[in-house]
């Protein structure tokens, strides 16, 4: 078996698996670990480091190495594995890939908040919903929460699922492979969503951090965007409204994402939600045409899912192409 089809039955089956399985609560999971590192990280610079200087040099430090550490550890668990055996090679690398998915963890979480809310049990849904938002949920009507699934299942569409694929494609066409780039994207991302925030005691040391994610983020987010419009059947009305709405978000990525999906449910994202206590307004997001539901979030879902196999469909087709090449 050659390195390239090998590299496209990786892809492959580790987004099939993600589909069908994703990840079991009771498994050590690569994020975990990333977790646990930057979590010790953190609590030692905090310690023993108060100058803002020194403070946004040791995130350079982190922001880099983590990434780095983890393609390293990534590539060198495969060569241990080939060592013993190819298959078992696959095998981690499959499992590993498939870890840096989060397709059906983000259908999951949405379905664990959309069932209490479909038999009218808000308390169990707001529960639910506060296990994977920022926001205050304490308060929130039925019409909240199905925008903040639905905020949530469009921005986290990118960064939880298209973003890696894009990286572990990218991988795939490299003698380094799928999974330690993946990772190291994955370790981008984590350390975007535990470091990168603007608000004390993360000002300094996770400035890096969310800039490097930010940029990491950018090129996939554009491509997410122009399948969504060309998958839509109306890529010119998606791409007027991104234009005109999306760059009003403050993040450079989550407001495509999420206008992306606006404007082909044609529903409205954003407006005012509350922080502890803080009352904050995000810009809206496209025009309120249609009202939020269970189906539009179920639909935007599967547009998802549509993305990823245009996205997998192409990169096997010029996997095989490339084999074939050599092979002549």
């Amino acid at each position: 078996m050659t390195y390239f089809n090998e590299a496209a039955g990786i892809l492959a089956i580790a987004a099939l698996l993600d589909y069908l399985i994703g990840d079991p609560w009771n498994w050590l999971h690569p994020v975990q670990v990333m977790g646990w590192g930057i979590q010790h990280y953190t609590q030692a610079v905090f310690r023993w480091v108060k100058q803002p200087v020194l403070l946004r040099l040791l995130g350079v430090v982190l922001g880099l190495g983590l990434p780095l550490l983890s393609t390293g550890i990534g590539w060198a668990l495969i060569q241990i594995a080939g060592w013993i055996n190819q298959w078992v090679a696959i095998a981690l690398q499959v499992v590993l890939l498939s870890s840096c998915f989060a397709g059906r963890s983000l259908r999951a979480a949405a379905d664990s908040v959309l069932h209490p809310l479909s038999t009218g049990d808000l308390a169990a849904a707001r529960a639910q919903l506060s296990l994977y938002v920022g926001r205050d949920t304490a308060d929130l009507s039925a019409a909240e929460i199905l925008r903040a699934v639905l905020e949530t299942v469009t921005e986290n569409a990118v960064d939880g699922v298209m973003a890696p694929l894009f990286y572990a494609i990218l991988g795939a066409f490299t003698p380094v492979g799928s999974v330690p780039v993946a990772l190291a994207y994955k370790a981008a991302s984590t350390l975007d969503s535990m470091v990168g925030y603007r608000e004390p005691p993360y000002t300094q040391l996770g400035w890096f951090s969310a800039r490097q994610e930010d940029g990491l983020t950018w090129l996939p987010c554009r491509l997410t965007v122009l399948t969504l419009a060309l998958l839509s059947g109306h890529p010119r009305r998606v791409w007027t409204l991104c234009d005109r709405d999306a760059n009003k978000d403050p993040s450079p990525n989550a407001g495509w994402s999420e206008c992306a999906y606006a404007a082909i449910l044609q529903v409205q994202m954003g407006g005012t939600n509350t922080y502890r206590g803080i009352v904050k307004h995000k810009p809206l997001l496209g025009d309120p045409i249609n009202t939020i539901t269970s189906q539009r979030i179920a639909l935007a879902m599967r547009f998802t899912r549509f993305c990823c196999l245009i996205w997998l469909s192409l990169a096997i087709v010029l996997l095989h192409w490339q084999v074939v090449g050599r092979s002549t």
